[in-house]
């Protein structure tokens, strides 16, 4: 064959390495991301057994009312500690059934931490109290129910049983005695305030109708009928201790502001400050938003001196608001 002179064909095949066609290694990073995300759905299930019933409902009512536009302007540092503190309230308050479940007792007093109502919203003990105070007034006062104020005014639950024209009366017209109408308003106002922990003050407030020749004025009126209801709420159950002020201020702070001859003027306000959390380590009742101290409450009856001059406590109380 050498003698002809050909050429010899040299053929080149290149063999495929690892990285293309069905031998490839980048499913093998596909899989790697799904053994991942299946792992990490495993532990999810996990620690979600391990919570309790009542606890995962709450969590899953705090996402499931979430809205990202409600939290605008806030980091999720911020949204961490507010989850954080909600659970540790949660958690205070499951140790507090648990140790009622084991005490076998069951009460109506309301938590100093609040509850947590249907949207997953933690209640203070100043808003629960409201709503059971509205409630029972529709129950146990149909007829007198738009005469009876429930409303939240300076930290306190605010309670005012008010005239009305064609309505019920309090008290006998210019008298500081009390109608069976006006005793009745007091023993339920007392049935849900009686048990409650915490400071109440009572005012009694006129309309701006006086007396022609005589001394007698809407100031003692007012303070008269401030006291009457005093005696008709302790007669009711309502502790006298419990008690921070019994004031009358005629006619100076008005209802209707525009009449002050409006019938609803005259009427019995009472307030109620339930204690706050921080009082339970001692501090003190929380009034109109304010700590007052142990050694200031106002129910001693003793002066207190500061700076070496003698201060009754009332006063000091009513200066601080």
């Amino acid at each position: 064959m050498s003698g002809t002179g050909a050429q010899p064909i040299i053929k080149k095949v290149k063999k495929k390495g690892h990285g293309g066609g069905a031998h490839g290694g980048s499913w093998k990073v596909a899989y790697a991301d799904f053994v991942t995300a299946m792992m990490a759905f495993f532990l999810l299930l996990w620690l979600i057994s391990m919570v309790s019933e009542d606890k995962r409902a709450r969590v899953s009512q705090y996402f499931k009312y979430f809205s990202l536009f409600e939290k605008s302007g806030q980091s999720m540092m911020m949204d961490n500690q507010v989850i954080k503190s909600e659970i540790e309230i949660m958690e205070t308050m499951d140790a507090g059934d648990q140790a009622s479940e084991q005490d076998g007792a069951v009460t109506d007093d309301i938590s100093p931490m609040g509850n947590i109502n249907a949207a997953g919203i933690l209640e203070s003990p100043v808003d629960r109290l409201k709503e059971e105070l509205k409630r029972q007034v529709e129950e146990k006062l149909a007829n007198m129910k738009d005469q009876v104020l429930v409303d939240i005014y300076d930290g306190a639950v605010r309670i005012e049983i008010v005239d009305k024209k064609g309505g019920s009366a309090m008290f006998s017209s210019g008298s500081r005695d009390m109608t069976s109408e006006g005793k009745n308003a007091l023993r339920v106002i007392a049935e849900g305030i009686k048990d409650v922990k915490g400071r109440i003050a009572i005012e009694g407030h006129t309309d701006a109708a006086t007396y022609a020749g005589s001394q007698y004025s809407n100031w003692e009126l007012s303070t008269e009928r401030a006291s009457a209801a005093r005696r008709e709420l302790e007669n009711s159950g309502m502790s006298p201790d419990k008690l921070i002020r019994v004031a009358g201020y005629a006619a100076t702070e008005p209802l209707i502001t525009e009449d002050a001859y409006d019938p609803r003027n005259r009427r019995i306000s009472i307030r109620v400050f339930p204690e706050d959390v921080s009082s339970s380590s001692g501090s003190g009742p929380v009034v109109s938003g304010k700590i007052v101290p142990e050694t200031d409450r106002p129910d001693s009856g003793e002066k207190k001196t500061e700076n070496g001059i003698d201060i009754d406590p009332i006063d000091k109380y009513l200066l601080s608001k």
